[in-house]
C-alpha cells in the first residue's frame, strides 16, 4: 500500500486555567470535591430509580439517563484537568486530544436531547394527562432515549471525522473524475438495453408514486402497515433515482466520466436509501408481528407516534451509516487508476482504487454491515418465526389464509430485497466477478424497486379495493 506524505503533530498542549501556581492546591482540591461529588450524586440518583419501584415512570426513565449522561460529560475532562494540575504535565496525545473532542460533543449532545425528552415528557403529563400512560409508552420512551444516542453519535463523529480530515495534511493530488465502465453489453445492443431499462426505471417511478398516491387518499389504508410502505415506496423511487438516470444519460451519450463530488455523492444516497430500505422492511415485519401475534393489543403498541419514531429512527440510522462510510471515503487518496468497472460509483470498488490503506474502511462495511443489514435480517426471520407458530396453533383455515394474505406481499418483498444481497456475497461466480456485481445491482437498484408496486397491486386486496374505488371515481365524475 502507499503510504500518505504528511507531517501531524504527536502531541498538544494544554494551557490549563488562568490561576497563579500557588493557589493550585486550593484549586485542584476544590475541583476534585466538585468531581466527586457529581460523579457520587448521580450515582446515588440512579440507585435511588432503580431501587424505587415508584420511581419507575418515564420522566424519572430519562432523569436516571441523563444522570449517566452527566458523569460520563465531567469524567470527559475533569480526570485529565485534575491530572495535569498534580503533575504538572500539559501535554495530551493527539489521540487523546481527537477522543476528547469526540466524547466531549457525543455526551453533550445526548444531554441536549434528554432535556428536550423529559420537556415533551412534561408537556404530555400536563397538556394530555388522560392519554399520558398510552402516549409516553415504555417503547416510546426508549426510542426516544436510543434516537438522543444515535443523533448524538452521529453528530459527534461528523465534526471529529472533519476535525481529524482538517489536520491531515497530504502532498498528494486526487482524481478529479472517475469513468465508469458501464454494463457489459456489446455496443450494438445498447440501444435494446437503453429502451428496457428507461422502461424499467418509468415503471418504477409511477408505479410507487400510484401506491404513495392510494394509500394518501384512501382512509381505510391509514395504517401502520401502509404509512411504512408509502415510506418504503418514496424510497424506492428515490434509491432508483440514484443510479438509473446516470446509467441512461451515459449509455445514451457514450460518455462514461463521472466527476469526484458527483462520485461521492451517488457513494452517500446509494448506502443512504438502500439503508433505509433495509429498516423500514424490519419495521413492517414487526408490525405484521404486531398484528398477527398479539391483535388484541395492536392499535396500542402500534400509536401513530411509535410508527413516526420507527421511520425517524430509520432515517437516523440510515444517515449516520451513509456518513460514516463517506467520510472515511473522502478521507482516502485517488492518484492512479480512475476507471470504475461498474454502471455507478460502488464503493467496494472505488476502494479498490484507492492508492490509501483501506483497512479501516473495510472494518466499518463489516460491523455497520451488521448493524444495518445482518440485524434487521435477523430480526424479520425471528417476527416470521413467531408469525408462523401462532399460524399453527390457530385451527381456522380462514384465519391463517387471512393473516398469510397480510404477510404474503411483504415476504416477496424482503426475498427480493435480500434474495440479492445474498446472492452477491455469499454466492460466488463462475463467471468474472465483475460481471456478477453488476447484473446483481441491476437487480435491486432497478427490478426489486420496479416489482415491489405489482406485488402490493396484485397480492393486496385492500389496494386493489383502493385502485378500483379510485377509477371508479374518475370513470364517474362529471
Amino acid at each position: 500500500m502507499k503510504r500518505d506524505n504528511q507531517s501531524s503533530l504527536l502531541e498538544f498542549l494544554l494551557l490549563g486555567l488562568p490561576i497563579c501556581p500557588e493557589q493550585q492546591g486550593i484549586y485542584y482540591a476544590l475541583f476534585l470535591g466538585i468531581y466527586l461529588t457529581t460523579v457520587l450524586e448521580n450515582l446515588f440518583i440512579i440507585l435511588l430509580i432503580r431501587l424505587d419501584s415508584r420511581l419507575h415512570t418515564p420522566m424519572y426513565f430519562f432523569l436516571s439517563h441523563l444522570a449517566l449522561t452527566d458523569i460520563s460529560f465531567s469524567s470527559v475532562t475533569a480526570p485529565k484537568m485534575l491530572m495535569n494540575m498534580q503533575t504538572q504535565n500539559q501535554s495530551i496525545s493527539y489521540a487523546g486530544c481527537i477522543s476528547q473532542v469526540y466524547f466531549f460533543l457525543f455526551f453533550g449532545g445526548i444531554d441536549s436531547f434528554l432535556l428536550t425528552s423529559m420537556a415533551y415528557d412534561r408537556y404530555v403529563a400536563i397538556c394530555h394527562p388522560l392519554h399520558y400512560t398510552t402516549i409516553m409508552s415504555r417503547s416510546l420512551c426508549f426510542l426516544l432515549v436510543i434516537m438522543s444516542w444515535v443523533l448524538s453519535f452521529a453528530s459527534a463523529l461528523l465534526h471529529t471525522l472533519l476535525l481529524k480530515n482538517g489536520m491531515r495534511r497530504d502532498n498528494q493530488s486526487n482524481v478529479s473524475e472517475f469513468l465508469l465502465l458501464g454494463l457489459p453489453i456489446w455496443p450494438e445492443h445498447q440501444g435494446i438495453y437503453y429502451a428496457l431499462f428507461l422502461g424499467m426505471y418509468l415503471i418504477t417511478v409511477l408505479g410507487n408514486l400510484l401506491i404513495i398516491l392510494l394509500i394518501r387518499l384512501d382512509s381505510r389504508l391509514h395504517t401502520p402497515m401502509y404509512f411504512f410502505l408509502s415510506h418504503l415506496a418514496f424510497t424506492d423511487v428515490s434509491f432508483s433515482s440514484v443510479t438509473a438516470p446516470k446509467m441512461l444519460m451515459n449509455m445514451q451519450t457514450q460518455r462514461q466520466s463521472i466527476s469526484y463530488a458527483g462520485c461521492i455523492s451517488q457513494v452517500y444516497f446509494f448506502l443512504f436509501f438502500g439503508d433505509i430500505d433495509s429498516f423500514l422492511l424490519t419495521s413492517m415485519a414487526y408490525d405484521r408481528y404486531m398484528a398477527i401475534c398479539h391483535p388484541l393489543h395492536y392499535t396500542t403498541i402500534m400509536s401513530q407516534s411509535l410508527c413516526f419514531l420507527l421511520v425517524i429512527v430509520s432515517w437516523v440510522l440510515s444517515f449516520a451509516s451513509a456518513l460514516l462510510h463517506t467520510l472515511l471515503l473522502v478521507h482516502l487518496s485517488f492518484c492512479g487508476d480512475n476507471i470504475v468497472p461498474h454502471f455507478f460509483c460502488d464503493l467496494s470498488a472505488l476502494l479498490k482504487l484507492s492508492s490509501s490503506d483501506t483497512s479501516t474502511n473495510e472494518l466499518v462495511i463489516l460491523t455497520v454491515g451488521v448493524l444495518v443489514i445482518t440485524l434487521p435480517f435477523l430480526c424479520i426471520l425471528v417476527s416470521y418465526g413467531r408469525i408462523g407458530a401462532t399460524i399453527l396453533r390457530v385451527p381456522s383455515t380462514k384465519g391463517v389464509c387471512k393473516a398469510l394474505s397480510t404477510c404474503g406481499s411483504h415476504l416477496s418483498v424482503v426475498s427480493l430485497y435480500y434474495g440479492a444481497i445474498i446472492g452477491l456475497y455469499f454466492f460466488p461466480s463462475s463467471r468474472d466477478s465483475n460481471d456478477k456485481d453488476v447484473i446483481v445491482a441491476i437487480l435491486y437498484t432497478l427490478v426489486t424497486p420496479m416489482l415491489n408496486p405489482f406485488i402490493y397491486s396484485l397480492r393486496n386486496r385492500d389496494m386493489k379495493g383502493a385502485l378500483g374505488n379510485i377509477l371508479s371515481r374518475c370513470a364517474f365524475s362529471p
